[in-house]
């Protein structure tokens, strides 16, 4: 047996090195432990935890062993560890479970808090080795040098993890430590619940929603399955589930699957037909997704019936050996079999007047005529099963109406001497294009009632404004066809896109329908809209147009006046008119982005207005003759996948080949756009088709932060078995500490550990597939909270990451009375809001071995809240008094309640009388801000600061517990609360490292090569500091000590000069273009900004720096003014010569020269020029002997000084 003892003390306290120490794998320095994952975590009697884990390490043999002494390199080693918060003490035993004949190795580990905050460790290890023959001491004494060899790297490992806490003050859970997970475990006491600790870490709230476009597009093939792949694809179109859509030609009509993409059945019209009925020109589905209607040129509409056969399948896989199955197992959302799907011919309708639009309804199929201008409907030609086979005739009529363009049918149209060009139609809502190019947003009303409200709707008793569709006064409306007595109908709808007709098109307002040059006196108007996407979501419109551009604006309010667009532009366009027309448009079913199909192009845009990805301007990087990706020349219809990872194209035929429409672009976005949860936003979290990629730079040094070309994103790949049977992920969530990841698709959850690099699903896939996540899901330390739906019951499940996955092993059930919207966690509080608007308080609380929720409170939000489903963001902000004095139990009584309504960013103020429940005063911040977080608790400024994004800039609201609510008034204009700080980005932000003072974001890339047929997608990160904004938010408020103590938490960052001197900066630039630059103090006698500035960078001693380097990057017409408020450059030159900051002298001698106020003698130059010799500083001798003979030519000033310094050390009779 062999023996090894050995000592080493941390200069980092007991609780850190601690934390680190079980935190320590994966490192740089361990990479041979491939896993290690917790067996067991339990607590004694006397309060310490003990925990056992399993960690897989891998080795290698030495030259000299035998063959065969061990058959793998691998070995499992088992740790049980125990840890004492109480005595400040860790105790670890690790041995070996393979291989222990060889050499059995067990190793004691001891972490002590020591004197002076430091921890002492102390490690013990034996050998045994039981092999004989031998070797059993040459075993050993190999084992023993090995484990001295890596000993330090083992201490490297730590130390880095404890750097790493350290440098990013995360400080999460320390052992030991107020918000330590041992402590999170203990009953609650009495004074524990008074006092609370409060953390660093930065809580977020609603991160941004941002889609990428990734890797390269595939390109779907029909040929082998159709039987005619001549023909040019003219639509496309999903049904209302995007599980399945159809491609239409001219003549035939295909029915594709979305995952994974297969043509499922084809049917061709016969030449008879198209003889006597005219081509196809387009398709659309029922809502049901059981029928399908084509119209065409000759004014016929074609019924098609999609009826599904479960017991056939359409594609069978050939048989493969059982060694060659596991190369070919089913990607995301491919493991549901195939489902065999036939088209049935129904018979075809004649439509009198020239149809021009069509959109099949669940009982009823709409459609818009020419001749005469009206909309109508027909009742589906086959009885509902309701009506069964002995109804009488007059079941057929129910649905015959029949409503004339005129100002009595239809009053809310702008102009009524119109068509109906087309009719949009989804769950949502639906919208029309009239021939004038006006876009409406309608709704049929067929019986006595109010339309249902705006996403944005919020009342006017909390305070808020009311927020519903325009409508005018009600019309009785008269059937032409049939009349029922027992139902009124009503279309209401109001202008959404209105464009002004020149008076010269007014006057000929009627076109003869039987002019055979009817098209040819349109008005081509370039702001006619050609499509319109509706976002309830967000309460706003997209509307299309003809000369190309993409206009937003909300939905109008009950005044009925429609807002002021907004015109997207793409970046670097220069040419508008390149774009051609507007085809097709559509929102992600999240409402955070749109996609726009151009004639010549694509584009996404997030809902604030900011362009994600665009294709313009590839041609002139690309081989014509080689390039396949068609869809970057040009769009014709584009539809979104579920989950919103692809992206469906329609594109043009190339000359190339005549099977190439067909396109899908991948997508990764953001995390938060399904799941708004505060772990989600700090480390970045992107979701992608099959994996997830978390943000790690957060964790990383300073310049690794903001150095472009570092790698600081991990990805995470889900495992095939769950997401085979579970595409797409609805749902995924980040612990605090980045560590612990969990994802929710169509059914069940999984997690993982990026410490084990593990992931734990249900061993059961019948407990698995019994529950669906709906409501999200969110991380607290270890433990897992999942709002579920299980049988059409609700319920709140807490799962532990150190248990497997089983309906067994579920520590806490919560259930509730309707489904959840949206969870939310702050500190130990959850919050979830309901479907019923209802918002319920629960604490956390840890109880011996297990945790439960424990009630709190609910608020019922009638009145507030019109529709709970709007609900995209909520947390809350707690007052200082109640965080430290007050019972958690009432926070929900006193906290100023965050929510983002369609859009709308609002807080809710509690204002509680005397005996009377709890009333909210609204304050609606800002409109269409698409995401928004709060920072709770940490850096002075910032605590309680309410940051929002609205496509263009970061809004600040410092304190935001301190914005008064606005007075109630008549006016139906929604004024912003003006935001303290305004910080404008040119790229799209996914987070806000608070302690480094970063703002982090990606911008999108597209890579084309001349050699390629394709392009490639990536995003690059990029980064933006924010130091400089809040500063000067407190400088123009002659804040300066606010200023200062803000200043004070980043001065230990490597950039923090930089950030100051960008600062200055910007007030040189502003100062100069003032009209009072001239003047050292404001008209009002006031300091000026400037002065106010200089005085807050004298309290730092980079302040000389800052000054001559922002002075070396403004023009020099800035620097009279400049030094007139800093002091004279001769002073400063001086106090750096005398502080022995030489190279910044150096910049003020480049000062003195330019502002012509050096000494003729180059005295200054000499001075500093023997500092430099004194201190060997000899680059610098070198630059200041060239400027010396840069001012003078004649080599004199030169000569003077090498004389003076003795440089050369030449006699004085000799001339250098």
């Amino acid at each position: 047996m062999k023996f090894f003892q050995q000592s080493f003390l941390y200069d980092d306290p007991w609780s850190t090195v601690a934390f680190a120490f079980f935190l320590r794998y994966p490192n740089p320095y361990a990479s041979h432990v491939l896993a290690c994952d917790v067996i067991s975590r339990d607590f004694t009697s006397s309060g310490s935890l003990v925990t056992t884990r399993l960690i897989l390490k891998k080795g290698s043999l030495p030259r000299w062993a035998p063959q065969g002494i061990i058959k793998k390199v691998e070995s499992w080693v088992i740790e049980e560890s125990e840890v004492d918060p109480e005595g400040r003490l860790v105790r670890c035993v690790t041995k070996n479970l393979d291989h222990v004949k060889a050499l059995r190795v067990e190793e004691r580990v001891t972490l002590q808090q020591a004197a002076d905050n430091k921890t002492l460790q102390q490690t013990e290890a034996r050998f045994i080795s039981a092999f004989g023959w031998g070797l059993t001491k040459r075993i050993e004494s190999h084992g023993l040098a090995r484990f001295k060899a890596h000993m330090h790297k083992s201490r490297e490992g730590i130390s880095l993890i404890v750097s790493l806490i350290r440098q990013s003050r995360l400080q999460p859970m320390t052992l030991g430590g107020p918000s330590s997970l041992l402590d999170s475990h203990r009953p609650y006491t009495a004074s524990e619940v008074v006092a609370r600790p409060l953390s660093n870490t930065s809580i977020y709230d609603h991160v941004p929603s941002m889609y990428f476009p990734t890797s390269a597009a595939r390109r779907l093939a029909s040929a082998p399955p159709l039987p005619s792949t001549q023909e040019t694809v003219i639509g496309l179109r999903p049904n209302s589930r995007k599980t399945l859509f159809c491609t239409l030609t001219r003549k035939a009509i295909s029915l594709w699957r979305v995952r994974p993409s297969a043509v499922l059945a084809y049917l061709a019209r016969t030449s008879t037909s198209l003889l006597a009925h005219g081509d196809n020109v387009s398709a659309e589905w029922a809502p049901d997704g059981q029928r399908i209607v084509i119209q065409t040129t000759d004014s016929y509409l074609v019924l098609l019936s999609v009826e599904y056969n479960p017991d056939e399948t359409p594609y069978k896989s050939p048989p493969l050996a059982p060694s060659a199955q596991r190369h070919f197992l089913p990607g995301p959302g491919e493991a549901l079999p195939f489902q065999s799907i036939s088209l049935r011919f129904d018979g075809v309708i004649r439509i009198e007047g020239q149809v021009l639009s069509v959109s099949p309804r669940e009982n009823y199929i709409l459609y818009s005529t020419k001749s005469p201008p009206a909309v109508q409907r027909i009742p589906w030609p086959v009885l509902s099963e309701e009506d069964g086979p002995n109804s009488p005739p007059q079941a057929n009529l129910k649905y015959y109406d029949t409503w004339i363009l005129n100002d009595q049918e239809l009053p809310w149209l702008v102009d009524s001497d119109v068509t109906i060009c087309k009719i949009t139609y989804s769950r949502h809502g639906e919208t029309w294009i009239t021939s004038d190019g006006r876009a409406y947003y309608v709704q049929l009303l067929e019986e006595e009632g109010e339309i249902r409200p705006s996403v944005s709707d919020v009342s006017a008793t909390a305070g808020g404004p009311t927020i519903q569709d325009a409508h005018t006064p009600r019309h009785d409306h008269h059937r032409h066809a049939s009349d029922d007595g027992d139902l009124n109908l009503e279309w209401r709808g109001t202008c959404v896109h209105d464009i002004e007709v020149p008076r010269w098109v007014q006057k000929r307002r009627h076109v003869p329908a039987d002019d055979p040059e009817a098209d040819q006196h349109a008005y081509n108007e370039p702001r006619r809209a050609k499509c319109v996407a509706v976002n309830t979501k967000f309460s706003l419109v997209a509307t299309g147009t003809q000369g190309g551009t993409v206009e937003y604006a909300n939905l109008p309010s009950q005044a009925g006046v429609t807002p002021k667009p907004q015109t997207l532009h793409i970046p670097n366009l220069y040419n508008r008119d390149k774009t051609g027309p507007v085809r097709t448009m559509e929102w992600s079913s999240d409402g955070y982005v749109l996609a726009v199909g151009w004639e010549h192009g694509w584009a996404v845009w997030s809902v604030g207005g900011r362009c994600l990805a665009w294709s313009f301007g590839v041609e002139f990087e690309v081989d014509d003759a080689k390039f396949q990706d068609a869809f970057m020349y040009g769009i014709q219809d584009l539809f979104w996948a579920p989950g919103n990872f692809e992206l469906v194209v329609l594109t043009e035929p190339t000359a190339t080949t005549t099977d190439g429409q067909l396109f899908v672009l991948p997508f990764a976005k953001s995390a938060t756009t399904g799941q708004h949860a505060p772990d989600n936003t700090q480390y970045a979290f992107l979701e992608m088709d099959d994996r997830v990629l978390v943000y790690r730079g957060a964790d990383q040094p300073d310049m690794s932060v903001i150095n472009p070309e570092s790698d600081v994103w991990q990805r995470i790949k889900i495992p095939q078995s769950y997401l085979a049977a579970n595409w797409p992920v609805k749902f995924s969530a980040l612990s605090a500490d980045g560590r612990l990841v969990a994802v929710a698709g169509r059914r069940g959850l999984a997690h993982y550990s990026s410490t084990s690099g593990r992931w734990k699903l249900f061993s059961d896939e019948l407990q698995e597939q019994a529950f669906t996540v709906r409501g999200g899901i969110v991380w607290f330390h270890h433990i897992l909270i999942a709002a579920v739906e299980v049988a059409r019951s609700y319920q709140i499940r807490l799962y532990s990451r150190d248990l497997e996955l089983s309906n067994q092993n579920v520590i806490h059930r919560e259930i509730l009375s309707s489904p959840v919207v949206i969870l939310s966690l702050v500190d130990n509080s959850l919050l979830v809001y309901t479907a019923d608007n209802t918002l319920y308080h629960y604490l956390i609380k840890p109880i011996e071995d297990t945790i439960e929720l424990l009630a709190c409170g609910s608020i019922n939000f009638d009145g507030v809240v019109l529709l709970p489903t709007a609900v995209r963001a909520l947390s809350w902000m707690i007052p200082s008094a109640q965080k430290l004095y007050g019972d958690p139990r009432e926070d929900l009584a006193v906290a100023t309640v965050l929510m983002i309504v369609g859009g709308k960013l609002v807080l809710l103020k509690p204002r509680k009388p005397k005996d009377v429940e709890v009333k909210y005063d609204m304050q609606i911040l800002a409109d269409r801000i698409e995401f928004c977080w709060i920072h709770l608790n940490g850096i002075g400024t910032l605590e309680n600061s309410l940051w929002g994004y609205d496509g263009q800039s970061i809004r600040v609201w410092l304190n935001a517990l301190a914005i008064e609510s606005a007075p109630q008034g008549d006016t139906d204009e929604i004024e912003d609360v003006k935001e303290s700080v305004n910080i404008p980005l040119d790229f799209y932000p996914l987070s806000v490292l608070m302690d480094k003072g970063i703002i982090i974001g990606v911008e999108n890339e597209t890579a084309t090569r001349m050699s390629l047929p394709f392009v490639m997608f990536r995003h690059i990160t990029s980064t933006h500091l924010f130091i400089h904004h809040i500063l000067r938010f407190h400088l123009e408020n002659d804040q300066c000590k606010e200023a200062v103590r803000f200043a004070l938490y980043y001065q230990h960052l490597v950039f923090f000069a930089h950030a100051l001197e960008i600062l200055l900066h910007g007030v040189v630039e502003d100062d100069a273009n003032a009209p009072h630059a001239q003047n050292s103090t404001d008209p009002d006698g006031s300091q000026g900004l400037l002065a106010t500035t200089i005085e807050f960078l004298d309290h730092f001693d980079e302040s000389l720096d800052i000054v001559v380097g922002c002075a070396r990057k403004i023009e020099m017409t800035r620097w009279p003014r400049l030094f007139d408020v800093v002091g004279s450059p001769q002073s400063l030159f001086e106090t750096c010569l005398s502080s022995g900051r030489l190279k910044t002298a150096a910049s003020y001698l480049l000062v003195l020269h330019n502002l012509e106020q050096l000494e003729g003698g180059s005295s200054d130059v000499v001075r500093l020029l023997r500092g430099a010799i004194e201190v060997k500083d000899w680059p610098l001798c070198r630059e200041l002997l060239r400027f010396l003979h840069s001012i003078d030519e004649s080599g004199a000033a030169l000569r003077n000084a090498l004389k003076e310094t003795e440089l050369l050390g030449l006699p004085d009779d000799v001339t250098p």
